[in-house]
């Protein structure tokens, strides 16, 4: 039986140099998320959601709780089945790859660790099993910030923060080109944040593919350069997090309930953001110009307003209604 050959898709701009250490591991894997829907019974948890994670970015995913992210991620890692519609990596489904552990490096449970091995040990399982030099475990425990003393003890005295260094610590153990991360900065002190975001924009700088959900909004916008939001399972907008933070627009006016109420019979999202100013997402600019017009209302300025990431999430999560186009190229019309 042939081995299943594995072709990488390289970013449209050139990675920066690996390190001498990292020659020779391939890089510029490509998920594919391909109208996947998912079924519980009668309840759909995922429905019918396309997206795309390049190499060389750190791709943020948001939802809220309950909105089929992790439910996403197992069906790309193989570990969930999609009732229609296929993920890919690098073109072919998890289980294809003929070296899973050294092409993707996951977190998904914190708690994944038998209570009474150390830290250090639990990664020299790992190593052993795939066929990894010992030396790489102690490179990668300095890497995510585990101490020595911290290392040899016992996983089962581990802080929620600690037991993530060491999940981070698992999923950069074979040196993967891909990763695939679920709420890994949960419970994390500052210092762990700072140490995550450097290690996971590094990776990203070297043509690795980054894929990682959070809850934490205030850091996503620090660290993601796409993101894909999805709610109830559907796919409400995906882009670059810096195109996506000016699709929106600041409207003063005489008459903003007036205003307001024509934009939303047109399709547009409206935020009430002062006594005589509206938010409003969904409408191209112009298109808000032209409605007023022909309402004949004043208009005291019309603007591209860039919102917090937080108040971009709740607009999307809290009042939008699913988007069904699959690229972000399809999605101008969105915030």
């Amino acid at each position: 039986m042939t081995t299943p050959t594995l072709t990488p898709t390289r970013a449209a701009t050139s990675p920066r140099p690996r390190a001498s250490s990292d020659v020779g591991r391939p890089a510029g894997y490509t998920l594919e998320v391909d109208h996947i829907t998912k079924r519980y019974g009668g309840t759909t948890v995922v429905d019918d959601l396309s997206f795309t994670v390049r190499p060389g970015r750190v791709t943020g995913f948001l939802g809220p709780n309950g909105s089929g992210k992790s439910t996403t991620m197992k069906m790309l890692l193989g570990l969930a089945s999609a009732s229609e519609g296929r993920a890919t990596i690098g073109g072919q489904p998890y289980r294809d790859l003929p070296d899973p552990a050294r092409t993707v490096g996951v977190v998904l449970e914190p708690n994944a660790f038998h209570p009474g091995r150390s830290g250090r040990n639990h990664l020299r399982v790992l190593a052993d099993a795939a066929g990894i030099t010992t030396a790489r475990v102690d490179e990668t425990l300095k890497s995510v910030g585990l101490a020595p003393a911290a290392a040899n003890r016992r996983v089962g005295s581990y802080s929620l923060g600690m037991k993530q260094r060491l999940s981070l610590a698992a999923a950069l153990l074979g040196e993967p080109p891909v990763l695939v991360l679920d709420e890994p900065g949960n419970g994390l002190d500052p210092q762990g944040i700072r140490i995550l975001r450097a290690v996971l924009q590094a990776r990203a700088a070297e043509g690795d593919t980054v894929f990682v959900s959070s809850h934490l909004l205030s850091e996503i916008e620090h660290l993601a350069d796409d993101l894909v939001v999805i709610s109830a399972g559907r796919l409400i907008t995906s882009g670059p997090i810096t195109e996506l933070q000016q699709r929106a627009s600041l409207v003063r006016t005489t008459a903003p309930e007036e205003l307001a109420a024509a934009l939303r019979q047109a399709g547009a999202l409206v935020e009430r953001f002062e006594a005589d100013a509206l938010i409003v997402r969904r409408l191209p600019i112009e298109a808000i110009g032209e409605h007023a017009f022909h309402l004949g209302v004043v208009l005291h300025e019309l603007s591209p307003h860039s919102g917090s990431l937080e108040e971009l999430f709740l607009g999307w999560t809290g009042a939008a209604e699913p988007n069904t186009s699959t690229t972000a190229t399809k999605e101008v019309l969105l915030p």
